[in-house]
């Protein structure tokens, strides 16, 4: 007897559909196709003992498995249930009247209980996309499920009770999902603002990276408050919309990092891996492949600290990311993509000591040794951060006094109010922040007069900046007349834009070398 279930596979962070055929006749042994991976070979023994430990039985005859289509690399546990469905449908044991109304995921461990498994929204999203009646998930995926509308979610804990369930004339309507609506982001009051003392420079440079999604660079002693300030960046970041708490759903659903009790990630992600980190485990990758954590960072921060201590090819590879805002991974036969559209903090040491230009520690390093550290940055890289600042230590007399800086959610209102401008001004052009300006779009919204434009050539030329950084200074001088509500580009945004490419790679080493 022949019997079809569905189920999905993942594509990057794409669900495709997979129809899992089970067909049994007179014979000996099971034969599994359609280009399954080692989870799914050994599916059988789950299937058998999950059955068995039920009080069914595994049929004794000729069982073909085929997951089609079958030119799609088949990876994962997500069958067993799908699977063991089929084969207790097609030996006549059970008889579900909704099996093919529905997509099935789900493990199966030895007892008949149904695992949690990666990619269950991704997965719901296609439900809806193919008008399937519902989907079948683990009762720990549920939420993950539950926060897409339109479909009938039903979260089940074992194998009998998807059979009790899908045995019934109308299979739980209770489950259906409403339209959910995101509640607002609470204000994080462990990472505010306020507690950082000092530091004005550098919190400017911060709310103007974060009003036009710029990518930025902080130079400065350790104990500087570099990693300190990075973390509070994410608090003064617009709220994610609903379609970019999807999106980084959806990465961290792929990647089997979501939380099993909440549903979509309403916070802006922060991650910040160690130095010794490999480039697979950056952007992504393996014989099967996985988000990053460039993409785990998807609409988010993605903090780099300590950056010349980061491998030189694992830099390297952030140059395509950084400019195309996705991670593309090609394979013999196939390539995935994942999203990444981030925004890069970086943290650096001004020499290998650590001390150099500090107020009262000396630095003992070398002027070869300064241009050795400060050249790990390759000047491709470089080319990509739209600013940079150095962070001078604080005075004690400033940490220790009782005054408030200026708290995250006032930052984050100006941040919002400059963001909406830039929303409304590309809305025809596909972009959404400044730092997206390309060279044409530059041309039309980023004119400067005479005056201005005089002042811009003069500095270039006593400065020695890059041909490169001419573009860098517009895009953060359009971001600086956002936040002063301005439409026009004057030469005060301009002249502090220039301030923030003072460490561009043709200058840097005479800074640095003093």
């Amino acid at each position: 007897m022949y019997v079809k279930t569905y189920a999905t596979s993942i594509h990057g962070i794409d669900a495709v559909l997979v129809t899992v055929e089970v067909d049994i006749s007179q014979g000996l042994y099971t034969y599994i196709s359609g280009l399954p991976d080692n989870a799914i070979k050994e599916s059988r023994q789950r299937i058998e003992a999950a059955l068995k430990n039920a009080g069914y039985y595994y049929p004794g005859k000729k069982v073909i498995i085929n997951y089609s289509p079958a030119d799609i690399k088949k990876e994962g546990s997500q069958f067993d249930l799908a699977t063991a469905l089929s084969i207790l449908q097609a030996s006549g044991q059970i008889n579900l009247l909704h099996l093919e109304n529905f997509i099935i995921l789900g493990e199966l461990s030895l007892d008949g209980h149904v695992l949690p498994v990666r990619g269950v929204l991704p997965s719901s999203i296609l439900c809806r996309q193919l008008n399937f009646k519902g989907i079948i998930v683990p009762f720990e995926n549920y939420p993950e499920a539950y926060v897409i509308s339109g479909i009938d979610v039903i979260g089940v804990r074992n194998l009998q009770e998807v059979i009790d369930l899908l045995s019934q004339n109308e299979p739980m309507k209770k489950y259906t999902s409403p339209s959910i609506s995101l509640p607002q982001k609470k204000e994080n009051e462990l990472y505010d603002f306020r507690d950082v003392k000092g530091q004005e420079n550098v919190k400017r440079a911060l709310l103007i990276a974060a009003a036009g999604g710029h990518n930025i660079l902080m130079i400065g002693p350790p104990g500087s408050g570099k990693s300190m300030m990075a973390r509070r960046i994410p608090g003064i970041l617009p709220p994610l919309s609903e379609q970019e708490a999807i999106e980084t759903t959806k990465v961290y659903s792929v990647a089997g990092k979501l939380k099993r009790s909440s549903g979509l990630i309403q916070e802006r992600p922060f991650r910040a891996p160690h130095h010794t980190i490999s480039d697979v485990a950056l952007i992504g990758g393996g014989t099967i492949p996985q988000p990053g954590e460039i993409s785990l960072a998807h609409n988010g921060v993605l903090f780099l600290d300590e950056l010349p201590e980061f491998n030189r090819s694992v830099l390297e590879v952030l140059r395509q990311p950084l400019e195309d805002r996705i991670v593309t991974i090609s394979r013999a036969k196939s390539s995935v993509e994942f999203p990444a559209n981030i925004m890069l903090i970086a943290a650096m040491n001004p020499c290998p000591c650590g001390y150099y230009n500090h107020p009262s520690k000396a630095c003992h390093c070398t002027p070869t040794a300064i241009q050795r550290y400060t050249s790990k940055i390759s000047g491709p890289l470089l080319d990509r951060i739209d600013i940079h600042v150095e962070v001078v230590p604080v005075p004690i007399q400033k940490l220790a006094s009782y005054t408030e800086g200026e708290s995250s959610a006032s930052l984050r209102e100006k941040v919002i109010n400059a963001r909406s401008i830039q929303l409304e001004r590309y809305r025809n052009d596909g972009i959404y922040t400044n730092s997206q300006l390309t060279p044409s779009l530059l041309k039309k919204y980023c004119r400067i007069d005479d005056t201005t434009m005089e002042l811009l050539k003069k500095a270039i030329q006593r400065l020695h900046l890059s041909a490169r950084s001419y573009d860098r200074i517009l895009r953060v001088a359009r971001t600086i007349a956002d936040l002063d509500a301005s439409i026009h580009i004057q030469s005060q945004h301009v002249a502090e834009a220039i301030m923030y490419r003072t460490l561009d790679k043709e200058t840097w080493g005479k800074i640095s070398l003093g």
